[in-house]
């Protein structure tokens, strides 16, 4: 992206993938990508270089806009201060019924917003879901044909529950955002393995 910077402020900003006018005089869109950094600031033309310093995940994060200024001979692009989203639910408040907010078919207390938690959990859940699934044909054989599960199969079924029941209990347990989002960072080991300390649902194994 790039801006005009005119008597020291910036005026118009340009995405670069076509022509301009500068008062009465026109530019085709190769001024962008073959005319020299030094030749398009002869005319005001400034390539925005982004400050990221401040932005943060947005999985986790909401950033601000960016905001804009000229200094120093260049444009420069910033965020402001990020804010964490909300890990918990947001409920119904008496508040909000007696304001008329909230929806039919919802009361005070339900939820108006889910947060991180109950989205993470429900994710976990869909996870653990798809990889029973891979299985479930052992299960249904044995109800229809009376024919026994492996017990690597049964092992594993019990195993994929129990990691899900623990990672559930770990997302929960998260006292803030911050905290959520350590659960889901992945660091190297000595070992040259990648872990996170949410660890993983058990895969079965070919």
């Amino acid at each position: 992206m790039f801006a005009l910077v005119e008597s020291g402020s910036i005026t118009k900003f340009f995405s670069g993938n076509r022509g301009i006018i500068i008062g009465d005089n026109q530019y085709p869109k190769a001024i962008f990508n073959l005319w020299s950094k030094a030749e398009r600031e002869a005319i005001g033309i400034y390539e925005v270089e982004m400050d990221n310093s401040k932005r943060k995940d947005e999985e986790w994060y909401i950033n601000t806009n960016v905001t804009y200024a000229f200094g120093s001979g260049k444009v420069t692009g910033s965020y402001g201060d990020s804010t964490a989203k909300k890990h918990a639910d947001t409920l119904w408040t008496s508040q909000d019924k007696t304001d008329g907010k909230i929806p039919d078919g919802k009361d005070v207390g339900d939820v108006a917003v889910e947060g991180l938690k109950t989205k993470l959990i429900r994710t976990v859940k869909a996870q653990a879901a798809g990889e029973l699934q891979n299985t479930d044909w052992y299960i249904v054989r044995k109800a229809d044909a009376s024919t026994a599960v492996p017990s690597t199969i049964t092992t594993h079924r019990a195993a994929v529950r129990t990691k899900c029941a623990e990672m559930e209990t770990a997302i929960t347990n998260a006292a803030d955002t911050p905290a959520l989002k350590t659960l889901y960072t992945f660091t190297e080991q000595e070992d040259g393995s990648v872990t996170r300390p949410l660890g993983e649902l058990p895969v079965l194994e070919a």
